[in-house]
């Protein structure tokens, strides 16, 4: 990942890098009777992208089976489930596409979103490619995002969701910590630049869970969970640059899932 790797490596993860840039954020639709008791919202990481076992229909949406919405359903019993998460979405395309399963009957919505909208994908490609100085330049930008039009977009899309669902427990879940600083990775970014992604990572969780409290939501904090299971660490849950799989990269293992999502959403479900 830095300069000193070879060009057929660095080759590698342009085209990984432009993978994860066109991670689809359209088709979300996932059939389910309207009124679903427990609604399962947000981006890749609410899909489980990274988990494998990847869910039948809307292929591109990569649904898996051992996301944590379908951990919290089968160990809860929930027989009305609804799963429209689907990797690549924003706050926009949660609340032009995947609403449509809420309503009266609706007792819990979980949503993990944001991410996609802070631009998260092009900040770890120029932290990739470019070097401490151009990762630090595209933090401090995505930061400027979050401030700005994600807010603006997030109010809208948490109005709506109770607006549907007036009846529903709402939990809001943050993102992890991506890197374990000083820890085993002999290659890749400096831990400068990986500070500055986790500081990144803080500052979107803040801004998160700032407004889904205003909302009256419940935010879960999933940092504490994956401690000691980052990137770099001995056990990590996040997969680092998959040239393989490019998809999957900075995303939840089935681990980061079983083990960092779904104890954070027991703990306030």
């Amino acid at each position: 990942m830095r300069h000193s790797r070879s060009v057929a490596c660095s080759s590698a993860l342009l085209l990984a890098a432009a993978c994860l840039l066109a991670a689809p954020a359209t088709a979300q639709g996932a059939p389910a009777t309207a009124g679903a008791g427990y609604v399962a919202l947000g981006d890749s990481y609410s899909a489980g992208v990274g988990a494998g076992d990847y869910l039948p229909g809307h292929r591109s949406c990569k649904r898996s089976s051992r996301a944590y919405p379908v951990l919290w359903a089968a160990a809860h019993g929930a027989t009305a489930f609804a799963f429209p998460a689907c990797n690549g979405a924003g706050a926009k395309d949660v609340l032009t596409g995947q609403l449509g399963t809420l309503g009266p009957g609706t007792r819990l919505v979980t949503l993990t979103v944001g991410g996609s909208d802070a631009g998260f994908a092009a900040v770890m490609t120029s932290c990739d490619l470019g070097g401490t100085s151009r990762c630090l330049s595209a933090v401090a930008g995505a930061r400027s995002t979050v401030d700005g039009s994600l807010v603006r977009d997030l109010d809208r899309l948490y109005s709506a969701v109770r607006d549907r669902a007036p009846a529903a427990h709402v939990v809001v879940l943050g993102y992890p910590h991506l890197y374990h600083l000083k820890g085993s990775c002999e290659v890749g970014l400096q831990d400068r630049a990986r500070a500055a992604v986790n500081a990144g990572v803080d500052h979107l969780d803040a801004v998160i869970a700032g407004r889904a409290t205003a909302h009256g939501f419940t935010y879960a904090d999933v940092r504490a969970d994956f401690a000691g299971h980052e990137i770099c660490s001995r056990s990590p849950w996040m997969r680092g640059v998959d040239v393989l799989a490019p998809t999957e990269s900075y995303h939840p293992t089935a681990p980061g899932q079983a083990r960092g999502y779904l104890p954070a959403l027991d703990r306030v479900s």
